[in-house]
């Protein structure tokens, strides 16, 4: 493994890390400090979305920052990555994520292993699941094309509006649903419950890829329809 491949996959682990061990903790820190559900979320809401920020824009230079298999998959299918690279990001993704789970449990004095039991299944729930996905790879991928400096920021602000137009509140990421289902709290998912949640992320993820692809040959044609009347 090279040098620079290896500073990838760390990135990749620690951005990963970093975002579920905010998600989890912000979690655990709403629910201590209000029943109000409504208000919880919210408290998990702007975190997520803030982190994303942050991360994306530190780490995104390295990697990519993905942070997500899904996401990965889909450069992955645009030949942006080789299949070793691939299968590689995915795992340095997941274990970030569970490692993120651990060290949000322990700081907020938790056992570090444990499961969910928080049901979340249901067709509304796996259907929200693949709008999420769909959604943010239409985001990052026109973002990418048009407001390359402001990918960050839009995927931050995407992610923290589908935690509430979404029934599912948007996990939009495999990975983030492996390391979830390891954390009996807020932001809690039955591992029972993760496999459908991870077949609509990736469908979704394929579909926005599909659409995304399709929109932005359109923009390119009307392009050089522009170049041609000058």
């Amino acid at each position: 493994m090279s040098g620079a491949l290896a500073r990838r996959l760390a990135a990749e682990a620690l951005g990963t890390g970093f975002l579920v061990a905010t998600v989890v903790g912000s979690g655990i820190m709403a629910e201590t400090l209000t029943k109000d559900t409504g208000l919880a979320l919210l408290g998990n809401t702007l975190p997520t979305g803030a982190i994303l920020v942050v991360l994306i824009t530190i780490l995104g230079p390295i990697s990519g920052a993905h942070f997500n298999p899904a996401v990965t998959l889909v450069f992955a299918l645009k030949r942006d990555l080789r299949p070793q690279e691939t299968g590689l990001y995915m795992l340095a993704q997941i274990i970030g994520g569970i490692a993120g789970t651990f060290a949000a449990h322990l700081m907020f004095a938790l056992p570090m292993l444990e499961t969910s039991l928080k049901v979340r299944t249901g067709g509304a729930q796996w259907f929200a699941e693949w709008v999420a996905t769909f959604g943010l790879v239409v985001t990052i991928l026109a973002g990418l094309r048009f407001a390359r400096s402001s990918v960050p920021w839009l995927v931050g602000l995407y992610i923290t509006a589908a935690y509430w137009f979404t029934a599912s509140t948007s996990f939009a990421n495999p990975a983030i649903v492996i390391a979830r289902s390891l954390t009996n709290t807020f932001s809690g998912i039955r591992p029972a419950d993760a496999p459908a949640f991870i077949v609509a992320q990736l469908v979704g993820a394929i579909c926005g890829l599909g659409l995304a692809g399709w929109l932005l040959a359109q923009s390119d044609e009307t392009a050089i329809g522009r170049e041609a009347q000058l």
